[in-house]
């Protein structure tokens, strides 16, 4: 059995933007909809969580939403793992933390060195394969908090792809790009309808297999 790990924020928490606060069926969150299509030779863990940040530290939540503190716990508590899947950036573009995509490729390099790296203390565990996802682009929103909170989020969010592309050529890892898949809701302008999100699962499954050379139906 291949174990999959998906570390992300509240896309891969499956946040509802059309019910603030409230969480998408458990069957339209994208690692869920991934895990049912790639069978049971794969074992998903999903770890979302709203907020979270690649590698940057707020004290507005009642939780460390800093990335880089808490995938070394994660990595351990799951252990051994064949894939990581790193799908954050999205939360680095907000003006109290940066507001730059700049954050997010710095942050995500540290999120890769730290899953590079990590020791699990298993005899013959090997490293497990990294995939970065970039997330969707952020659009424009009526909603006056979100507009705010990432006032050049729209362009920022943009950038965050082909700085994450020549990153993963540079360090040996895999990319995907989740904004040709996704388009957020211009209720918020960041968050995911239950479609778009399960849009994600579906293209990563065959993206997965690949990854981990395992034979499959190929989809898309």
């Amino acid at each position: 059995m291949k174990t999959i790990l998906c570390y992300g924020d509240s896309i891969t928490w499956g946040s509802n933007p059309d019910q603030p606060g409230t969480r998408h069926a458990r069957e339209d969150r994208w690692p869920e909809v991934m895990a049912a299509l790639l069978g049971p030779e794969f074992h998903i863990i999903s770890d979302g969580l709203r907020g979270r940040t690649t590698a940057y530290s707020t004290a507005l939540a009642d939780c460390d939403r800093n990335g880089a503190q808490t995938l070394p716990t994660a990595l351990y508590a799951h252990a051994p793992l064949d894939a990581v899947i790193l799908f954050l950036g999205t939360n680095d573009l907000q003006v109290t933390i940066c507001g730059a995509a700049v954050a997010a490729l710095q942050g995500i390099r540290r999120l890769i060195e730290i899953t590079q790296r990590h020791a699990p203390r298993m005899p013959g565990v090997l490293p497990p394969k990294i995939l970065i996802i970039a997330p969707p682009h952020i659009v424009p929103s009526a909603d006056p908090f979100f507009t705010r909170i990432v006032p050049d989020g729209v362009n920022q969010s943009r950038a965050i792809a082909p700085l994450y592309m020549g990153l993963a050529a540079e360090m040996g890892v895999h990319f995907f790009d989740a904004a040709p898949i996704a388009t957020a809701s211009p209720v918020d302008g960041i968050h995911l309808d239950a479609k778009n999100t399960r849009a994600i699962g579906v293209a990563l499954a065959p993206v997965i297999r690949e990854l981990l050379n395992v034979e499959g139906t190929r989809i898309g």
